[in-house]
């Protein structure tokens, strides 16, 4: 018999005892109610700016064929809430919580880590898929120059590891990531969602409010998972894993492709308890190969 499977994983000094976790925004306070979150290898509460806001026009959100596309843009109750109400809920499960943060500028990311800092949250997420107001409203992870300044200025005033959330909507995904690891950044995480839009032809109008949206779910698994391991390929920081993984199979493809952890976003829609059955899914794998070790076999895509 086996001896018992090491799912343990190390992000940037902080031990998970499994890779899963949620995609920020796919998991919130009720989700809790529905999975056993002591499980999980982190919890990535919902991206949270500095004040209060109130998102998007609905529509936000249209089902799509093999995913969906969302508009819902970062409605949230602000940095106050997070470390008053969010984190104080999370931190009882114990297990690492990585605040996910959202800015508009160099500034409010500043001010935001700095808050962070007092509270010590176990990684910081930054989301660089956020418009930079000053410059005109590109997204800042748009640019390797701007996603650098960012990461830079983060990193300067952060006391907690950060990772770089990285949008897909770019040229070369690598040049992104290979900027955010030279300003600093302690790892990076891929994909987040793909720039999509969807019509009604009855009523002739877009089927989202903000008439695009980011395209999630099963249908991006394969540009993700190609994403991830030309990143892999790059970087020798960690690499977090996502987009479109409804299954252990899913999940273990990511790590194959170079990923220490991964990120489970639309399937917790589908079904809330997926993560859980993920991670046993992982844990049988691996006792079917005989593997009693995880990070035996991340990056391990055999490529001849």
């Amino acid at each position: 018999m086996m001896e018992r499977i090491s799912l343990k994983v190390n992000i940037a000094g902080v031990e998970l005892q499994n890779p899963v976790m949620p995609a920020s925004g796919t998991f919130g306070m009720e989700s809790a109610e529905y999975v056993d979150c002591s499980k999980l290898g982190a919890i990535v509460p919902k991206s949270f700016t500095l004040k209060p806001q109130q998102g998007n026009p609905p529509p936000r959100v249209a089902e799509t064929s093999c995913g969906m596309l969302n508009a819902v843009g970062i409605q949230n109750k602000g940095l106050e809430y997070f470390l008053s109400v969010t984190l104080p809920f999370f931190e009882k499960y114990g297990v690492p919580v990585i605040a996910s943060v959202s800015a508009y500028s160099e500034e409010d990311f500043m001010t935001i880590i700095k808050e962070l800092n007092k509270k010590k949250t176990a990684l910081i997420e930054l989301n660089v898929s956020c418009p930079n107001l000053k410059e005109g409203g590109k997204a800042f992870g748009q640019s390797a120059e701007e996603t650098y300044k960012i990461v830079k200025a983060a990193k300067s005033v952060s006391e907690i590891p950060l990772i770089t959330k990285l949008s897909p909507n770019v040229t070369d995904i690598t040049e992104i990531a290979l900027a955010a690891e030279s300003a600093g950044t302690d790892a990076v995480s891929l994909v987040n969602t793909f720039l999509g839009m969807a019509i009604d032809i009855n009523t002739m109008r877009p089927k989202l409010g903000k008439i695009t949206g980011g395209l999630s779910g099963p249908a991006i698994k394969p540009i993700a998972l190609r994403m991830v391991w030309q990143v892999a390929q790059k970087v020798k920081i960690p690499v977090i894993g996502l987009g479109g993984i409804a299954s252990g199979a899913d999940a273990i493809e990511f790590i194959l492709a170079g990923a220490t952890a991964v990120q489970v976003g639309t399937g917790n829609f589908v079904r809330p308890d997926i993560m859980e059955k993920i991670i046993s899914e992982i844990e049988d794998y691996l006792r079917k190969k005989n593997i009693s070790d995880i990070n035996q076999i991340i990056g391990g895509v055999i490529i001849e």
